[in-house]
């Protein structure tokens, strides 16, 4: 049995207790530990939380428009059959398929004037208009099944609280309901649906370089890539707005490989001690670092000078330190992109969290979430740990340091 330390149960009971409409098996699934570890934490804890409304299900898309076919035929008048027809038939021709529709309306005037008459003047061919009335009953299946689909869209959308685009969308389907869906299907109904994931919004620079460092040698140069995990890691610092112009900030150790965040801390400073917390939380998940590089900016957490904390937390866990150009984002871009899919994500479009508690619970929630749960295009659509178990390696709970 795995042992977590007071830290993370103390978050986790607090997780559970800010989502009132969650249930032990959800929050313990997105922690990706067992529902019994949260659950005896819960009553160790004496936890209580308000009594809570789950989320309604999915909308049940809106049925098809009804044929307006009885409102024509009521105002049909004596005049020249032909002009009538096309005056009859400009309605069905606002939009979507025009042959589509154009077979609807033979199909919807055909007992006042006739298949043969309607398919001459709408230029039509009675064969053509045949095959489509045999085949309805097969396209209201196809319609059944997109309606289906639709609901399971919405539900995997709703599950990834609202983040995920089409492809993630695509792959989680493919997984649990064990067929092959194709990815520009699920977008089309996505956009029908008005369903969308989460964009990408702009961030705000944190990196503060010390002119006065030492530099390390750049020893990734843009290849954020690794043969296997626990070789290459990269660094960032990150800001945490909340209400009223303050700022946590989060400070993470990523993996190359694997795209695992093995390390991540929490502060209201951005002194060195925020990134060797980080730095020592991702020697606690794989339990050595020996020999493996880690790569950052030049923010002076990272550089300061040659006795700086951090430099000495990389020689004592044996890890090689490596250094992008100043000023250059493109050098440490996979932690920026990391940076940005985190915020985008968990404000959704907010400006700032109301406090510094509810940023803490969202970031906790998230960051375990995304290496257990949270799909990636890089890794195949999998989560990090999954990817990782190819490589036959213990995942571990990943223990934030502050």
């Amino acid at each position: 049995m795995k042992h977590y330390p007071p830290e993370f149960k103390a978050d986790a009971v607090a997780l559970y207790e800010s989502r009132p409409e969650a249930t032990i098996r959800s929050v313990a699934a997105d922690l990706g530990i067992n529902p019994e570890t949260l659950r005896n934490c819960v009553r160790a804890a004496g936890a209580s939380r308000p009594r809570g409304r789950r989320s309604p299900e999915a909308a049940q898309p809106p049925a098809p428009l009804e044929a307006e076919s009885a409102a024509s035929r009521n105002k049909v008048r004596e005049l020249e059959e032909e002009r009538e027809i096309l005056r009859k038939a400009a309605k069905y021709f606002a939009g979507g398929d025009a042959l589509v529709n154009r077979f609807q309306c033979v199909a919807d005037l055909q007992c006042r004037y006739g298949v043969k008459r309607l398919c001459s003047v709408l230029g039509v061919s009675r064969s053509s208009f045949s095959y489509w009335r045999r085949t309805a009953a097969d396209r209201a299946a196809r319609q059944a099944a997109e309606a289906q689909l639709a609901v399971r869209i919405r539900a995997v959308h709703q599950e990834s609280d609202g983040t995920y685009g089409a492809p993630r969308i695509t792959a989680e389907l493919r997984e649990t309901i064990g067929e092959a869906v194709n990815h520009k299907r699920v977008a089309r109904i996505m956009r029908e649906s008005g369903i969308e994931g989460v964009r990408l919004r702009r961030r705000h620079r944190t990196t503060i370089p010390d002119p006065a460092a030492a530099r390390a040698p750049d020893l990734i140069v843009r290849d954020f890539t690794a043969a296997k995990p626990n070789t290459k890691y990269v660094g960032d610092i990150t800001y945490l707005p909340i209400e009223g112009g303050k700022f946590s900030y989060l400070a993470t150790v990523i993996d190359l490989a694997s795209r695992r965040l093995a390390g991540w801390a929490i502060a209201d400073h951005m002194r060195a001690d925020l990134v060797v917390d980080a730095l020592a939380a991702a020697v606690r998940t794989r339990g050595s670092l020996a020999g493996s590089i880690m790569h950052t900016d030049h923010g002076a957490q990272y550089t300061s000078n040659s006795s700086s904390a951090f430099v000495e937390a990389c020689r004592s866990a044996g890890v090689r330190r490596s250094m992008s150009a100043v000023g250059s984002s493109a050098d440490n871009a996979l932690a920026e992109s990391f940076n940005a899919t985190f915020k985008r994500e968990t404000l959704q479009g907010r400006k700032s969290w109301p406090g510094g508690r509810e940023a803490r619970l969202d970031a906790f929630r998230w960051l375990h979430r995304y290496n257990t749960r949270r799909r990636h295009s890089r890794l195949g659509q999998r989560s990090p740990i999954a990817f990782e178990n190819a490589f036959h390696l213990t995942p571990t709970t990943l223990t934030p340091a502050a």
